[in-house]
C-alpha cells in the first residue's frame, strides 16, 4: 500500500514576502514570536520582515537559534513565546530556524517537560496531534525545504540529533521569496545547495513507493546540477537563486518518501559540540561514498540517475559527478578537512544504525558498512 500525501499552502516568488501581513490575516496570527539566528538578523532581513509585517506591534524576536537547533535553544525559545502570550511562530532563515519554531509550535501546544517524547525513535509520532500553534515558514537559504517538511531535527539534552516528524508539524505557510537569498555568501550557497541535492538524490533511491515524490525529486537534481554552480558564483543571479529556493523546496516535497545513509550520518555527525559541522556539507561529502555503496541495488535508477547527469550508467561515474560539483564550488572532500577524529567513527557509525533514515536506505547498511564509508572519506 502506497501512502501519498502533499502538503501545504505555499506562496514563491520574488516579491513574496509582501504577502505576509495578508497570510497572517488568514491565520488569524496577531503576535508571533520571530524565530532567527544571529547571522541572518546582522544581514538585516529582520527588519524587512517587520517592515514587511507593517503593523503598529513589533513581533518579539528570537535570533538566538544555534547551527544545530538544541532542546536547550528550544526552551528558551519557548519561555518566551509563553511569556510574550504569542499565538504562532514565523520562522525566518535555514532549517535549523525552522526546525526550532517547529518543535516551540509543538511544546507550547503539547506541553512537558522535554521533547523527547515527541522524537520519532521513542515513538512520538502517535503523540503528536493537530494541536499545534502556526508556523509561517520564510526560508533565507536554498537547501532544507524545512519550510514544506514535516520533520523538525533537534539535539536533545542528552547529545543524540533526533527527529520530530510528523504532518501536523508542517507549517501552515511557506512563504518563499528567492530575493531573501541573492547576498546568501557563497560558502552557504554550496553547502545548503548539496543539502537539496542530497534530498532529491536519497529520496529518489529510496525503496518505498511513491512515484510523484520520484519525479519531483528528479527535477530538483536537474535544478541542483544546473543552477547551484551559478548561484555560488553568481550570487545576484536571480534566474539561479529562483531554481535553487525551487530545488531545495522540491527536495523536502519528495524527502516524505524517505532518506538513507547520507543522513543517518550526517545526524551524528551534526550532534557533535565539537568541531560544529554544517548539515548540508556533511551531505556532500557523504554522497558519493553513499551512492557507490547503493549501487549494487539500485536497478533501473541507475539509469535514470545516470541520464540527469549526462553519463554512462555506472555508479563510479555518477558519484564522480557530485565529486567534481563539490570542488568546483569550493565544499571540502574530507572529513579530516573539518577537524573529524578517526576515533569518533565506531560511536558515530553505532548511532548511524539507530538513525531514523537508516532503515529509507535501498541497501541495508552494517555497522562495519558505516564505518568504511567514514573511513573513505577521511
Amino acid at each position: 500500500m502506497a501512502l501519498i500525501t502533499y502538503l501545504t499552502k505555499i506562496q514563491f516568488d520574488f516579491g513574496a514576502i509582501k504577502l505576509l501581513p495578508a497570510e497572517m490575516g488568514l491565520l488569524g496570527m496577531k503576535r508571533p514570536l520571530l524565530v532567527t539566528d544571529q547571522g541572518v538578523l546582522q544581514s538585516g532581513l529582520v527588519e524587512r520582515v517587520i517592515h514587511a509585517i507593517g503593523s503598529n506591534e513589533k513581533p518579539s524576536i528570537f535570533a538566538d537559534t544555534p547551527a544545530n537547533p538544541t532542546e536547550l535553544a528550544c526552551r528558551a525559545a519557548l519561555e518566551q513565546f509563553r511569556e510574550q502570550a504569542c499565538d504562532g511562530l514565523i520562522a525566518l532563515g535555514g532549517g535549523s530556524a525552522m526546525d526550532l519554531a517547529k518543535a516551540v509550535a509543538l511544546w507550547a501546544s503539547h506541553g512537558g517537560d522535554s521533547l523527547k517524547p515527541y522524537m520519532m525513535v521513542e515513538g512520538g509520532v502517535q503523540r503528536i496531534n493537530a494541536n499545534i500553534h502556526p508556523v509561517i515558514a520564510i526560508p533565507t537559504t536554498a537547501g532544507t525545504g524545512s519550510e514544506v517538511g514535516r520533520g523538525a531535527v533537534i539535539v536533545l539534552d542528552d547529545g543524540r540529533k533526533l527527529a520530530l516528524v510528523s504532518p501536523h508539524l508542517i507549517p501552515k505557510l511557506a512563504l518563499c521569496d528567492p530575493e531573501l537569498t541573492l547576498d546568501l555568501p557563497a560558502a552557504m550557497t554550496a553547502g545548503t545547495g548539496m543539502d537539496a541535492m542530497a534530498h532529491c538524490i536519497e529520496t529518489f533511491v529510496a525503496p518505498s513507493i511513491n512515484p510523484p515524490a520520484e519525479a519531483i525529486a528528479r527535477d530538483g537534481m536537474i535544478k541542483v546540477f544546473n543552477y547551484l554552480e551559478r548561484a555560488v558564483h553568481g550570487g545576484h543571479d536571480r534566474d539561479a537563486r529562483w531554481n535553487m529556493m525551487m530545488a531545495a523546496m522540491e527536495g523536502a516535497m519528495a524527502f516524505q518518501k524517505g532518506l538513507g545513509a547520507v543522513h543517518a550520518l550526517s545526524h551524528p555527525l551534526g550532534a557533535l559540540k565539537s568541531p560544529r559541522l554544517h548539515h548540508g556539507t556533511l551531505n556532500a561529502i557523504f554522497l558519493p561514498p553513499v551512492l557507490r555503496f547503493n549501487g549494487p541495488v539500485l536497478g533501473e535508477k541507475l539509469q535514470r540517475l545516470a541520464t540527469v547527469f549526462a553519463v554512462k550508467a555506472d555508479i563510479d561515474a555518477i558519484a564522480k559527478v557530485i565529486e567534481d560539483l563539490n570542488r568546483r564550488i569550493g565544499l571540502p572532500q574530507k572529513l579530516s578537512e573539518l577537524g573529524v577524529d578517526r576515533s569518533q567513527f565506531d560511536s558515530i557509525a553505532s548511532q548511524a544504525l539507530l538513525d531514523h533514515c537508516h532503515g529509507t536506505n535501498p541497501r541495508q547498511a552494517t555497522h562495519a558498512d558505516y564505518v568504511k564509508i567514514l573511513e573513505d572519506v577521511y
